[in-house]
């Protein structure tokens, strides 16, 4: 998956507004050790959406196409559809590549490490002074009432800027699409938690 498309969520379902609407997200970062951690991206799209979907795929291209390319595709009862794309392995093998830090773990302690996602990548990928009437009333139709959580868990949580659970072994924090599009959402400058190492 590579969490470079991590740093830019308010484009990453927008590869054709009539496709990526009524699609949720979660992202799950996971420390399994103070060198090594699981990450775990979930989408899932309506029945009415994932249905349109199918039927626009052409025979050459899976159906799957952009909605799905290089994860585990599953088809719910309810007729919608949820892909997930996990990897798993060192902080230095989940943040290769990367052209920006999308994700940053920082040694943090004796046992902890500091998982932080910086926010400045993540709006405004959609500006709405670039679309006319008609689409921008499209795109908020699409993406109203949908969202992005992003969640870091581990054994636990010593610090966060998130909303930490109740048995502090995860923090999380739930991000409208339409609010990261738009360049509006209420953010720091980066998302972050202090975990203990399993």
């Amino acid at each position: 998956m590579g969490f470079k498309t991590i740093a830019k969520l308010g484009a990453m379902l927008t590869f054709g507004a009539s496709l990526a609407g009524c699609i949720d997200a979660k992202v799950d970062i996971e420390l399994t050790s103070q060198t090594t951690a699981k990450t775990t991206m979930t989408q899932v799209m309506s029945a009415d959406f994932y249905a349109m979907f199918k039927m626009n795929a052409s025979e050459s291209e899976p159906a799957t196409g952009e909605f799905c390319s290089g994860g585990t595709l599953t088809e719910n009862a309810d007729g919608s559809a949820t892909c997930t794309m996990t990897e798993t392995g060192t902080f230095e093998q989940l943040t290769a590549g990367e052209e920006s830090k999308a994700l940053v773990f920082t040694p943090a302690g004796p046992g902890l490490v500091r998982v932080a996602l910086p926010t400045a990548d993540m709006m405004g990928e959609l500006s709405s002074e670039e679309l006319d009437a008609e689409t921008k009333q499209m795109v908020e139709a699409f993406f109203t009432g949908h969202s992005v959580t992003i969640r870091i868990t581990g054994a636990e949580i010593t610090e966060t800027n998130m909303k930490i659970s109740a048995d502090k072994k995860s923090a999380e924090t739930e991000l409208p699409f339409l609010d990261l599009i738009n360049g509006t959402a209420d953010l720091p400058d980066e998302l972050f938690a202090v975990v203990r190492a399993k």
